[in-house]
């Protein structure tokens, strides 16, 4: 499995739920709440199990979900090519790719902010791809 893949695979889907029920704590229900709002962003998300870890893509990766001992991380990998305006990123702000989101126990986020930022994750991706085949027809 790849981050770039288009189909749909139950078995990171399984993965994915595993890992937030053997999180058993705030930071399983934080990632199992993240995880509905990523995938009602868009319908072409998809779930994948990569590097150990959850993984949305559409048209490329679009975020990665990690639990912490004191927290969750959202790592969008073309985070820095966003715009952020409800101000939703809080970590990794130093770098020229990345941007994310820490989330401790108790935090919440806007869900239509949130959402808002995962469409624009996507929809780079998209905007992307169309570029890239440009090229190659060139």
């Amino acid at each position: 499995m790849t981050p770039l893949s288009a189909a749909p695979d139950p078995l990171a889907s399984d993965l994915i739920s595993q890992r937030i029920a053997e999180l058993g704590d705030g930071r399983g229900a934080t990632l199992g709440r993240m995880r509905q709002l990523i995938l009602g962003a868009d319908p072409g998300l998809v779930e994948e199990w990569t590097w150990a870890t959850p993984v949305w893509s559409c048209g490329g990766l679009v975020c990665t979900g990690e639990a912490y001992k004191d927290k969750v991380k959202l790592t969008f990998a073309k985070g820095a090519s966003l715009t952020d305006p409800a101000r939703l990123f809080n970590a990794s702000l130093e770098g020229n790719t990345r941007r994310a989101l820490d989330l401790r126990e108790g935090e919440t986020v806007d869900p239509a902010a949130f959402q808002a930022l995962v469409r624009a994750a996507v929809a780079l991706n998209r905007a992307g791809k169309a570029t890239s085949s440009k090229r190659t027809k060139a």
